[in-house]
C-alpha cells in the first residue's frame, strides 16, 4: 500500500521530495509495526515515491515538457509511460515480496474506514484531476486547463462540508503564487541556460563528445548520461535537471538509437531504395551488397563509411516519420527517467534523507536502500533503447513488459539471494542467468520462455525451502 499509495500521489505532485513526506508520516511508522526493517521501509518509500513523477497522466509536468519538446501529443506521451511506470512499481513491490518473506511481516489492523465510505465523502475531489486530464486530452493548452482545473477546485469544494469561501479562495490564491514565483524564478534561470546552449551550438558539440566518448556505444552512452543526470540532480530538481540533459544528450541518445534500426536494416538487407541513394556517393561500390542481408560486422562498417552530415539525411530516408518520432520519444523518455535517479542515489539523495527523518535511520544508509529497490530506475532505460517499448506494436509492447516482469523480479532474487526463501551462490546464479534470458533485448522467443522456466524453478525451490525450514503459521499472511 506504501508502494500503490505513492505512486498515485506522485501521479498528481511535481516533488519526490513532497510526496514521501505526505505519505511517508503515514507508512513507514505502518510498515515498521509490521515487522519491515526501519531502514528498508524508509528505503521503500523513497523508491516510491521517486517513481511517483514517472506515472501518468501528471508525471511530474515532465510529460508537459516533453509534449514541447517532441512535438508529441500528451496523450501519446501518458500512453505510453503507462506501462513502464506501472513496470518500475511492480520492479518495487518484488523487493516489498521478497523482504515480507525474509522478515516474516504481519498484516497490521488499523481502525479506518471502508474505501467505499471515503469515496462517499470524498469522491468530489476527484472532479479537478478529471477535469484537468480531459481538457488536456481534449488539445487545450496546458495554461487554459490548469486555470479551467483551479475554478474545478474551488466548485468541488462547495460539494464538502467545509466550502471554500473568499478568504480562502484568496488564501490559496497568494500561497499559490508565493509557490509559482520560486518556480519561475527557476525556469527562467533554466531558460537563459537553454537558449545559451542552443544559440552557441554547445548542445550539438556536447552530444558530439558523447558519442566521441562512447565510440558509438549506445551502452556506454546511456552509462554517460547518468552519470550526468546524477550529477546534475545534485543541485537541480527533477525537471530542471530534465530540461538541461536533454537539451545536451537528447540529439545524441536520438542519434544512436536511430543509426542501430539503420544497422538492422542493413543487416536484414532491407534498407530502402530512396535510403541507398546516399551509399552511391559515399560507397558506391558497396551498393549492389544492400539488396542482400549481411553479417553485423559488414553492417558497421558500411555505416562507418558514412560522414556525419550525410547521416541525419540517411536516417530520414531510411525509417519512416512516425518511427522517428517514437525513437525521439524514447531518447527523451531515457533522459526522463535517469534524471529521477538523483533523488535515491547518494551521496544526494533528498528523498532518502526525508525518508530517514520519518523512520530515525542513517541517512546514507537509507539512501543505498533506496538505491537498491529503485534498480527499475536503470533497468527499463535500456529497454527503451534496445526493444520497441516505447512505440511498437501492442503485442511487442506486451511480450517486452511481461517477461521483464519475471525478468526484474529474477534480478532482485539475485541481490537478495531470497526468493520466497533463501538460496546460495547457485541459486543467485540461475537467477542471474534467467533475469539476463528475460531482459536481453531482441532474444528469440524460445530462450525468453526457458529463462521464465529457471525462474520459476527457482522460485518454487526456494518456496520449498522456506517451508521446510520455517513452516508459515496459520495467522500469517499467504
Amino acid at each position: 500500500m506504501a508502494v500503490f499509495g505513492s505512486g498515485l500521489m506522485g501521479s498528481v505532485s511535481g516533488s519526490a521530495v513532497a510526496n514521501t513526506v505526505s505519505t511517508g508520516v503515514i507508512t513507514i511508522p505502518l510498515m515498521r509495526k509490521a515487522g519491515f526493517p526501519a531502514k528498508f521501509a524508509a528505503g521503500v518509500e523513497a523508491a516510491a515515491s521517486t517513481g511517483g513523477q514517472l506515472m501518468p497522466p501528471v508525471m511530474g509536468a515532465g510529460a508537459f515538457i516533453m509534449a514541447s519538446y517532441t512535438q508529441i501529443s500528451y496523450l501519446e506521451i501518458i500512453a505510453y509511460a503507462a506501462l513502464p511506470a506501472l513496470l518500475y512499481f511492480l520492479s518495487v513491490g518484488f523487493f516489498v515480496r521478497i523482504e515480507a518473506q525474509r522478515s516474516h511481516a504481519q498484516a497490521v489492523e488499523v481502525d479506518v474506514p471502508s474505501v467505499l465510505e471515503v469515496f462517499k465523502s470524498g469522491w468530489h475531489f476527484l472532479l479537478p484531476l478529471v477535469v484537468l486530464v480531459a481538457l488536456l486530452i481534449y488539445g487545450f493548452t496546458p495554461t487554459y486547463a490548469a486555470g479551467i482545473s483551479i475554478l474545478a477546485v474551488i466548485a468541488s469544494s462547495w460539494l464538502s462540508k467545509h466550502p471554500m469561501g473568499i478568504r480562502d479562495i484568496l488564501d490559496s490564491l497568494a500561497q499559490g503564487s508565493k509557490n509559482m514565483a520560486t518556480t519561475a524564478v527557476l525556469l527562467i534561470a533554466i531558460g537563459l541556460i537553454v537558449n545559451v546552449i542552443s544559440t552557441t551550438g554547445i548542445g550539438n558539440t556536447f552530444s558530439l563528445m558523447i558519442n566521441e566518448w562512447a565510440g558509438g556505444s549506445l551502452l556506454i552512452t546511456l552509462v554517460l548520461v547518468a552519470i550526468a543526470s546524477l550529477v546534475l540532480g545534485m543541485g537541480l530538481p527533477v525537471t530542471a535537471s530534465y530540461i538541461v540533459l536533454g537539451t545536451l544528450s537528447a540529439p545524441a541518445l536520438y542519434g544512436l538509437i536511430s543509426e542501430a534500426q539503420v544497422l538492422q536494416l542493413l543487416v536484414d538487407g532491407s534498407l530502402p531504395e530512396a535510403a541507398r541513394s546516399i551509399f552511391m556517393l559515399v560507397a558506391p561500390d558497396q551498393v549492389a551488397a544492400l539488396a542482400a542481408p549481411m553479417t553485423p560486422v559488414d553492417a558497421e562498417a558500411l555505416l562507418a563509411t558514412v560522414p556525419a552530415d550525410f547521416k541525419i539525411t540517411l536516417i530520414e530516408q531510411a525509417i519512416d516519420p512516425m518511427t522517428l518520432s517514437m525513437v525521439l520519444l524514447s531518447a527523451h523518455m531515457i533522459i526522463f527517467w535517469l534524471s529521477q535517479d538523483s533523488n535515491v542515489t547518494p551521496p544526494v539523495c533528498l528523498t532518502a534523507f526525508a525518508a530517514a527523518a520519518i523512520a530515525g535511520t542513517p541517512p546514507m544508509a537509507t539512501g543505498m536502500t533506496a538505491w537498491k529497490i529503485a534498480k527499475g530506475l536503470y533497468i527499463i532505460p535500456v529497454l527503451f533503447a534496445y526493444t520497441g517499448f516505447i512505440g511498437g506494436e501492442i503485442d511487442e509492447i506486451l511480450r517486452i513488459f511481461i517477461f521483464s516482469m519475471f525478468g526484474i523480479y529474477a534480478l532482485a532474487g539475485f541481490m537478495e539471494g531470497y526468493l520466497e526463501g533463501p538460496f546460495g551462490l547457485l541459486g543467485r546464479a540461475v537467477a542471474l542467468i534467467s533475469g539476463l534470458m528475460l531482459l536481453w533485448p531482441n532474444l528469440p522467443l524460445w530462450v525468453q520462455l526457458t529463462g521464465l522456466v529457471l525462474f520459476v524453478a527457482l522460485f518454487a525451490y526456494s518456496r520449498r525451502t522456506r517451508l521446510a525450514v520455517a513452516p508459515i503459521p496459520a495467522t500469517s499472511p499467504a
